[in-house]
C-alpha cells in the first residue's frame, strides 16, 4: 500500500491575504526566508536594505541594547517576529520590552513573543509609508507604548507616546534631547545620532543611566519580580 507524501503549505506571495495561522504556517515551511510581515492581514514580503537603513538599525539597536544590559528586567531585540492578533505578525526594527515577570504587557507563544513590547524603534527608507501609515495604526490599536520612528529622508525622529486618546508626539527638552516615559533614562541625542557621533550618542545615554528616575525604575522592576 503506498503512503500519499506530505502536501506542503504554498509559499508566501507578496500581497496575500492571510490569517496569522496560516502565515506562520506557510513562513516555517520556508526556512530560508528570513524576513516577512504580515499587517492587517495581507503580507510584506522583503526588499533591498539600504546602506543607510542598515547604518541607522545598527545604531539604534546599540543604543536599545546598552539600555536593556543596564537595566535587569528589560530585554531588547532586532526584527523579531512578534504575534499581534489573527491578522498581524510584524517584524520591528528594534522592539524594547519589560519581561513578562517584571511586570511587562507582552507574552510568548511557543517560539515567540506575543502582544505588544513597550517600545518599538523602526527605520523608515523604503518602508516609510508602511512604518507612517498600517504599522502606526497596529501599534496604536495593540497597546504599544512608545514607537519611535526615524525618518532617515528628514533626518527627523518622530517619538509616539500613548496617552488615553491615542498616540501623541512626544517632543525633545530643551536641550535637544528626547526622553523616553516609559523608560526612565533611555534618553536620544537625535542630532548626534544623524551626524554618526556614537560618543556622544552613548555618551547622553549614560548620563539617563546615571539618574536617580532609572535606579528608581530599576528597583521597582526587580520588586516586581514574580
Amino acid at each position: 500500500m503506498s503512503l500519499a507524501a506530505p502536501v506542503s503549505p504554498p509559499p508566501l506571495r507578496d500581497g496575500d491575504r492571510l490569517t496569522s495561522d496560516e502565515f506562520m504556517r506557510r513562513w516555517e515551511a520556508m526556512p530560508d526566508l528570513k524576513h516577512a510581515e504580515l499587517i492587517d492581514g495581507i503580507v510584506y514580503m522583503p526588499s533591498p536594505v539600504s546602506r543607510a537603513h542598515s547604518d541607522f538599525h545598527s545604531s539604534l539597536a546599540g543604543w536599545a541594547g546598552v539600555y536593556a544590559a543596564h537595566t535587569p528586567g528589560c530585554r531588547g531585540g532586532i526584527e523579531g517576529t512578534w504575534i499581534m492578533g489573527d491578522r498581524d505578525v510584524p517584524s520591528p526594527d528594534v522592539a524594547l520590552r519589560i519581561l513578562p515577570e517584571h511586570g511587562g504587557q507582552s507574552h510568548v507563544e511557543g517560539e515567540y513573543s506575543a502582544g505588544a513590547p513597550e517600545l518599538i524603534v523602526e527605520v523608515a527608507v523604503s518602508s516609510r509609508a508602511r512604518d507612517l501609515g498600517v504599522k502606526l495604526r497596529l501599534y496604536e490599536r495593540m497597546g504599544v507604548r512608545e514607537y519611535l520612528v526615524a525618518v532617515v529622508s528628514q533626518a527627523k525622529f518622530i517619538w509616539h507616546e500613548r496617552t488615553a486618546s491615542g498616540f501623541q508626539t512626544l517632543e525633545p527638552d530643551a536641550d535637544g534631547i528626547l526622553r523616553s516615559r516609559c523608560f526612565p533614562g533611555l534618553w536620544l541625542d537625535a542630532a548626534a545620532l544623524w551626524r554618526h557621533d556614537q560618543p556622544r550618542v552613548f555618551a547622553v545615554l549614560q548620563q539617563g543611566l546615571a539618574t536617580p528616575e532609572h535606579a528608581a525604575f530599576v528597583a521597582r522592576l526587580a520588586g516586581q519580580k514574580g
